[in-house]
């Protein structure tokens, strides 16, 4: 694998992680706890392996990736990459709180968090994908 390979794999990360969170919601949805947690913790892991991957490919790797396509594309582009950027940073605490409260027991705390994280998280990781799609597919850097 090289340095180049690293935003696709980044998307598959994103977009595993998209599915997990779903399956874990499923789960509990049919109280099914231990897959709930499975999913769950393995989720986590997955967005933890998303971003070292991110940050060491726009650290070490690539810099910046511009995006050089012009009009009502670029507002929808920006659009995306801005809200994915801000929710990611939000959901990571968001995250990590409502794993340890759930990991702790503390159910109603976790539960109640967790109807903001889950939709926001979901939400950072299928943009991720979109964002990764627009960039380098639909749109490619020239």
């Amino acid at each position: 694998m090289t340095g180049a390979d690293l935003p696709a794999l980044n998307a598959a990360l994103n977009a595993t992680s998209a599915v997990l969170i779903v399956l874990g919601f499923l789960a509990i949805r049919r109280k099914q706890v231990l897959m709930h947690q499975r999913c769950m913790i393995a989720a986590v892991i997955v967005s933890g392996l998303f971003l070292a991957s991110y940050l060491y490919y726009h650290f070490a790797v690539r810099g910046v990736t511009y995006f050089a396509y012009s009009g009502w594309v670029r507002l929808l582009y920006f659009f995306v990459l801005d809200s994915h950027i801000l929710l990611a940073i939000v959901v990571i605490p968001l995250v990590l709180t409502t794993a340890w409260l759930g990991w702790r027991n503390r159910l109603a705390s976790h539960v109640r968090l967790a109807r903001w994280t889950l939709p926001i998280w979901l939400y950072v990781s299928l943009t991720g994908v979109l964002v990764y799609w627009m960039l380098y597919h639909l749109y490619p850097p020239t």
